[in-house]
């Protein structure tokens, strides 16, 4: 196994890490940055996800500059992704700070997706995420941190960053789904 697909594999194991910090009750007190207050807890989950949402980049960077792309790290990348970010706006759902229905509409879409690629796989098609597919999960990184965050730099001026930063992700979720499935219709042809 290459170094991308080993870190790809670390960020699968940064989850359950990400949720016993973030669920399980432990009294570590509060903390304050610019003038934002939140449990140490929340604080440490949330770097534990930054650091396991970076490793997408990390692997994919090793990958290409040194052409280990592979048939295993194009299927596990995304699948990490996808695990890592369901498991986050779970834990957000659980703690209250974003909508169920919202969390609901993204997951669906990474179940539609993972059900599409199987579909592809099947008949030899393996396809990396492409462009759109990257910016739908930087955007959902980018709303997940600032939620686990509690919505931090931007609280003391009341300015909901979190809250637009999740809005943005869910328009990216939906329009990247919808491409996947419009740049593959051509399976449904065939399954008549």
């Amino acid at each position: 196994m290459n170094l991308p697909n080993k870190i790809t594999i670390s960020r699968i194991f940064l989850i359950p890490i990400f949720l016993i910090i973030m669920l399980v009750q432990f009294e570590w007190g509060d903390i304050t940055l610019l003038g934002t207050t939140m449990p140490v807890q929340h604080f440490v989950g949330a770097l534990i996800f930054i650091i396991a949402s970076t490793t997408d980049w990390i692997d994919g960077h090793y990958a290409r500059k040194y052409n280990l792309v592979t048939n295993l790290g194009k299927f596990l990348d995304p699948l990490a992704d996808k695990l890592l970010v369901s498991a986050a706006f779970i834990v957000l759902v659980d703690l209250e700070y974003a909508a169920s229905w919202i969390v609901i509409i993204i997951i669906s879409r990474e179940f539609a997706v993972t059900g599409l690629r199987l579909i592809l796989a099947g008949e030899g098609e393996v396809v990396a995420a492409n462009m759109l597919g990257k910016i739908k999960t930087w955007t959902q990184i980018i709303a997940i941190s600032a939620l686990l965050l509690h919505n931090i730099m931007f609280e003391s001026f009341s300015f909901p960053f979190a809250d637009i930063a999740l809005w943005v992700a869910t328009f990216f979720t939906i329009w990247s789904g919808c491409d996947y499935f419009y740049l593959n219709r051509h399976v449904f042809k065939h399954s008549k």
